[in-house]
């Protein structure tokens, strides 16, 4: 990326963030980050150009792209699962297409799009490739897919977009749906999971993404103009990753299994009525396998993980610990970077 003009759009999410301190020791010229959100603004060095922008609006990302001669658009905006329906489809999908017409017209070089491996529903199949059925779960997950289809009608128009499906990743700053694992954790509970945890769920930490992220910006736009899936290539079973997480807090906490068939029903009631965060694809994927075949970014980038499930709960939950009482006088929200409301989970973690 020597020299190279970066956008990233989403820039004040979780990833947006990880992005922003990695990019400029990979040799990049300028870097600009637009979203709606606000920007942790102490977290961004001084030279990044920060803008709130939404990528829906034609001309204010034309302006942006243009403007500031961007090569490289990096695209993690997106609405998140506990957003409202109509924010997500249209976020999800105009924000995707409105930021591809703006970089074709503006001529940027190449485009990665950071997609999800929600696009492949809750399949009994596994290793997920690539080429696999897409049935996804909610509105976030046919947003995805359409977000997907896309970025195909502009590659057949000739543009370079590289897909990165990405598992579940987390790692420092990571909050969302994570923080209520942490703090669990951190008071000692039992950690109930659903079904006995005998499924294997691979997560991915965000420094491997990082790396797929960049592979995908600097290998030839021959071999990157395709979807690629990441995830960690070391995961367990999840009452062994959940469970070396607990034996690491060291502090009592330990997973207790759960009956799934009684508790989803459950969680689905909550979710219905408004007083859980846990949304479909959480609870109805948890019991389940899950988890995608990276052979095709080793074989075609040369990308291997560095971290497995372990270490990367572990890396998330201590930098969780060390600024707990920072993150205590942020406002609950619905992004990954703040915590999320645990409304009736809260009542029950009393009696865990």
């Amino acid at each position: 990326m020597q020299g190279k003009r970066v956008l990233i759009t989403g820039g004040a999410g979780f990833l947006g963030l990880h992005l922003a301190k990695n990019l400029p020791q990979r040799g990049i010229s300028f870097l600009a980050l637009n979203d709606i959100a606000p920007f942790f603004e102490n977290e961004y060095n001084d030279d990044m150009l920060l803008v709130k922008q939404d990528v829906r609006d034609p001309e204010g990302m034309y302006k942006l792209i243009s403007e500031n001669k961007i090569d490289i658009i990096i695209h993690c905006a997106a609405a998140l699962p506990l957003w409202k329906k109509e924010e997500i489809y249209s976020t999800n999908i105009q924000g995707v297409r409105n930021t591809l017409e703006q970089a074709q017209k503006a001529g940027v070089e190449r485009v990665i799009f950071i997609s999800s491996t929600a696009v492949y529903g809750v399949p009994e199949k596994h290793p997920l490739v690539e080429e696999d059925e897409m049935v996804g779960v909610g509105a976030y997950g046919e947003s995805k897919i359409a977000g997907e289809q896309v970025c195909q009608e502009f590659r057949d128009k000739g543009m370079c977009i590289a897909t990165i499906r990405p598992k579940t990743f987390i790692g420092t700053a990571r909050l969302g749906v994570f923080q209520i694992l942490y703090d669990w954790v951190d008071s000692g509970k039992k950690i109930p999971i659903i079904g006995k945890g005998e499924n294997l769920y691979q997560l991915l930490e965000v420094s491997d993404l990082i790396e797929a992220i960049y592979l995908a910006a600097t290998c030839p736009p021959d071999v990157v103009n395709d979807v690629f899936n990441v995830g960690s290539m070391m995961y367990d079973k999840v009452k062994l990753d959940v469970g070396a997480l607990c034996n690491y807090a060291g502090n009592g906490a330990r997973v207790m299994p759960t009956p799934a068939a009684l508790v989803k029903p459950a969680l689905a009631f909550f979710e219905f009525i408004k007083v859980s965060p846990l949304y479909k694809w959480v609870y109805g994927t948890a019991d389940k396998d899950s988890y995608v075949s990276t052979e095709k970014i080793e074989k075609k980038l040369g990308w291997k993980s560095k971290f497995s499930n372990q270490d990367a709960l572990i890396r998330s939950h201590t930098w969780y610990l060390e600024h707990k009482e920072e993150l205590e006088h942020r406002e609950a929200g619905v992004t990954h970077m703040v915590g999320w409301d645990q409304g009736i989970l809260k009542f029950f973690k009393r009696f865990m």
